[in-house]
């Protein structure tokens, strides 16, 4: 048995009289076999076979294999929503309003840092999350990057890219809608940084760098779902991508470097273990989830849920006008975001408030102000004010404070607290 595995992934297996093929049809057009005596043709899949028969097993050897580039992307456009697993409307979330503007916050403004979110079990975090995909803007990207470089901003540009705009080479750009990526609990370390093509070294004998997880979520969203059970030596590689926004990678005889600018979304139990406090420092945002306790709303969302299992479809589409009302209101404030102000006395109070209440380093202040700014052009304003502070800060300090044993008040309320004494 031969087993070939072309640019598509699709394995081409064979055997004596038999052929395995996949169901995407590729374009061959030339594949030689070598055997024994005695020639047969077949047809598979539209593809003409030509071979010799005899010997019990034999060599395929498949040359200049391509794709109509064209005609699978329309085909992927046509057909994507329909291959894809239904997804839970945003808009269909019961509760869980902290959560909700938390994630919608940091679409509007990625510089904003991320999400950790945690909370008890079976109360719809992974699915809130997921069913952000659907309100996901769309983006500029060189067409045909793998790092989704940004063709006017050379700090979210790959090396390929930038060394051709240094050349004066005309950039292919396309429209793309931001990624989102899920990185398993179990992924390796390889597969997150990217590690050595090894088709391009077999086949061409070449050092080749294939793109990893990172690469793949550059501009886009990286989502690790039980975030505190993730093992130590991936929780050093989100550190440093999200500390500089490039991940390297040398291994192999390769040093390459890429950009990795990646809105962090991260979803975990408490009593499941603690968050390193480095990699909890790295999420802009903290929010925290609670069951349900009110019976109406309960069955509510049992309904909703059994409804969505019988039919996707027709669940989804009952809840088409608040999406697309919901992308409009986002795509709004994203293109508003940068004539937002806020006062003055407004950032030296945010800065007071992290000042009394111990904060370490600046982060705290900067998520604070963005976080801010970013509400004010969700509600459709050009100026921030102290009720938008007063709904983001919770979230942007909670994390932030020291923890003290013996203390049983809510860190979120102490944020609060001190927020009102300071701004009253």
């Amino acid at each position: 048995m031969a087993t070939i595995l072309g640019p598509s992934s699709a394995a081409i297996s064979a055997s004596c009289g038999s052929l395995i093929y996949p169901s995407s049809k590729l374009v061959i057009p030339s594949i030689s076999i070598n055997a024994g005596s005695c020639y047969w043709k077949k047809f598979y899949g539209g593809i003409g076979i030509q071979g010799k028969k005899g010997k019990p097993q034999f060599h395929i050897a498949v040359t200049n294999v391509a794709t109509e580039i064209n005609s699978v992307q329309q085909a992927q456009k046509l057909g994507a929503k329909e291959s894809q697993r239904p997804v839970y409307p945003f808009a269909a979330i019961v509760g869980q309003d902290e959560m909700k503007l938390c994630l919608l916050l940091n679409v509007i403004d990625p510089k904003i840092g991320g999400v950790m979110i945690m909370g008890d079990r079976g109360t719809g975090k992974s699915t809130t999350v997921r069913s952000l995909v659907d309100l996901l803007p769309e983006i500029k990207v060189v067409f045909g990057d793998p790092y989704n470089s940004d063709p006017e901003d050379p700090e979210s540009m790959g090396i390929e890219v930038r060394e051709k705009v240094t050349k004066g080479e005309e950039l292919t750009i396309t429209m793309t809608k931001i990624n989102m990526v899920d990185l398993p609990l179990g992924a390796t370390e390889d597969r997150v940084c990217g590690t050595i093509d090894i088709e391009k070294a077999l086949t061409e004998g070449v050092k080749a760098f294939e793109p990893g997880l990172l690469a793949k979520a550059n501009r886009g969203i990286l989502y690790v779902d039980e975030v505190n059970l993730l093992d130590d030596h991936l929780v050093d590689v989100l550190l440093d991508s999200a500390a500089s926004g490039w991940n390297t990678v040398e291994r192999e005889g390769i040093s390459i470097s890429h950009p990795a600018r990646f809105i962090l979304i991260g979803s975990g139990n408490p009593e499941e273990g603690e968050l390193r406090p480095q990699l909890l420092d790295r999420f802009g945002m903290h929010a925290q989830v609670g069951t349900v306790r009110d019976a109406e709303l309960r069955v509510k969302i049992v309904e909703e849920r059994a409804r969505f299992d019988k039919n996707p479809k027709e669940f989804r589409d009952s809840y088409k006008a608040e999406q697309e009302k919901l992308q409009q209101q986002i795509a709004s404030a994203r293109s508003s975001l940068s004539s937002v102000q806020i006062d003055r006395d407004l950032e030296v109070k945010i800065s007071r408030v992290c000042a009394e209440l111990d904060v370490d380093g600046l982060r705290g202040d900067i998520v604070t102000n963005r976080a801010a700014k970013a509400l004010a052009a969700l509600k459709g304003r050009d100026r921030v004010t102290a009720e938008d502070i007063a709904t983001v800060i919770p979230n942007c300090l909670r994390h932030r404070l020291r923890k003290d044993p013996l203390e049983s008040i809510d860190s979120g309320l102490l944020v609060i607290e001190k927020f009102y004494e300071v701004f009253s």
